[in-house]
């Protein structure tokens, strides 16, 4: 019983580390990989690392593993600051995860 309860504790202290959650660029350093994005009315900024798993979903849903390289190419980008939506996960200050989705070519 006790391995029980102590196993459930550490799975629930394990679960409140990381955090997803769907948010909006605000900008993007290039110098420092630094992401500042604004998840509802308030603005955190995020370090890309390069244990950072980034995959980049195209128009079909695919999911496809994408380089830092890319996703610093779509950050930096000016037309996407306060329009492009994507999620991430976080451990505190670091980017674990980092999902981008294409954008439509006008």
């Amino acid at each position: 019983m006790r391995k029980l309860l102590l196993a459930l504790a550490c799975l629930f202290s394990m679960t409140g580390v990381i955090v997803a959650a769907e948010v909006v660029l605000v900008k993007y350093d290039s110098d420092k990989k630094e992401v500042t994005v604004k998840e509802g009315d308030v603005e955190k900024t995020y370090k890309l690392t390069d244990k950072t798993k980034i995959s980049i979903t195209d128009k079909s849903g695919v999911a496809k593993e994408a380089t830092l390289e890319a996703a610093a190419k779509l950050l930096g980008n000016d037309k996407a600051k306060g329009k492009l939506k994507f999620e991430i996960s976080a451990d505190k200050e670091d980017l674990t995860e980092l999902k981008l989705k294409a954008r439509k070519k006008n």
